[in-house]
């Protein structure tokens, strides 16, 4: 039996590396005694596989991994949700639990855009609706890079799917009068992290300073020709704040 699970990653807990996020789950996992699926080999290892990792420091309404469970066995789908919900620290929050469909791609494979929602410090609403407009307007976008001690330039405009800029509504709950930048970055192709979006935005400011808040908000997979979440969901009733709709 395959599964996929969505979760949420908000709080202290965006502290971890993917890497931690990981071994939390693995441990997640056996203490909810859940059986999983082994590969073959003299170092087997539980068949789980991750999404796209999520930058340290950054939370999650929409992280994703895939389980096989072991041969022979079956849970209530409702039920493994609580009891995985509850074998994780506290940020973490499984949503749904689905089984997975027969033949799918990876999640790394699957997901052509993310959606995130980036809260701007030092910077106004006007002084950010600008740069969004400009950048938007640019046939081309020049980002500076360095991997693994290699330097390259790459232009990655087509990266960028769309920009706005949106200030918290008295309705909203939010106490954070900071203006919030909501950017669909496409993942194929010359990808883009949004530090290095916030820094091509703001090529005189600090990007780490400028962003106070990193949040992936949807995932995005096409069916043909049409773009939709991994797993929908509606809101999200989580154990730690949430500033995003």
């Amino acid at each position: 039996m395959k599964l996929r699970i969505r979760h949420t990653k908000l709080g202290k807990i965006r502290f971890t590396s993917h890497r931690d996020s990981a071994r939390h789950w693995e441990r997640a996992v056996r203490k909810a005694d859940v059986p999983l699926a082994y590969s073959a080999g003299f170092t087997p290892r539980p068949k789980m596989s991750f999404g796209l990792a999520l930058p340290t420091g950054g939370e999650s309404l929409a992280e994703y991994l895939d389980i096989e469970l072991a041969d022979g066995t079956s849970h209530d789908l409702d039920e493994l949700c609580a009891r995985f919900g509850a074998a994780l620290p506290v940020g973490y929050e499984v949503t749904h639990v689905v089984e997975r469909d027969h033949g799918s791609a990876s999640l790394q494979e699957d997901v052509v855009a993310c959606t995130w929602q980036l809260t701007l410090h030092g910077v106004d609403e006007e002084q950010a609706a600008a740069a969004a407009d400009h950048v938007l307007a640019l046939p081309s976008l020049m980002v500076a890079r360095e991997r693994k001690g290699q330097h390259s330039v790459d232009d990655v405009r087509a990266a960028i799917e769309d920009l706005s800029v949106s200030m918290p509504s008295p309705g909203d709950g939010i106490d954070d009068p900071r203006p919030r930048l909501c950017a669909v970055l496409a993942t194929t192709g010359r990808g883009l992290r949004p530090t290095e979006l916030v820094a091509a935005l703001f090529p005189a400011l600090d990007p780490v300073d400028t962003t106070a808040r990193v949040l992936r908000t949807h995932q995005w997979i096409e069916r043909d020709g049409v773009r939709r979440e991994i797993i929908p969901a509606g809101p999200v009733a989580t154990r730690t704040p949430v500033e995003c709709a």
